[in-house]
């Protein structure tokens, strides 16, 4: 495991919750933006999910034509439950 992925796992295993996950990755700084995503990817399976109201917002932001994009890839590859 590099430094990088390590630095990463390791903010989001001291951290109290998804969103907290991904502010202690970002506050490493450098590449933050990847950095966030690949925080977000660990927390989403250590914590179990994007918190709703995240998600929400998200969601909210994004324009039908990706909505569209996020709901087809869901349908494909995510398995419910």
């Amino acid at each position: 495991m590099s430094g990088f992925s390590a630095a990463v796992d390791h903010r989001v295993l001291e951290a109290d919750g998804f969103e907290d996950a991904i502010r202690n990755a970002i506050s490493l700084g450098g590449d933050a933006d990847t950095m966030a995503c690949i925080a977000g990817a660990v927390a989403e399976a250590f914590f179990g999910g994007v918190p709703s109201t995240i998600e929400e917002q998200v969601l909210a932001r994004l324009d039908d034509q990706l909505r569209l994009v996020l709901h087809d890839f869901t349908t494909r590859f995510i398995v419910a439950g």
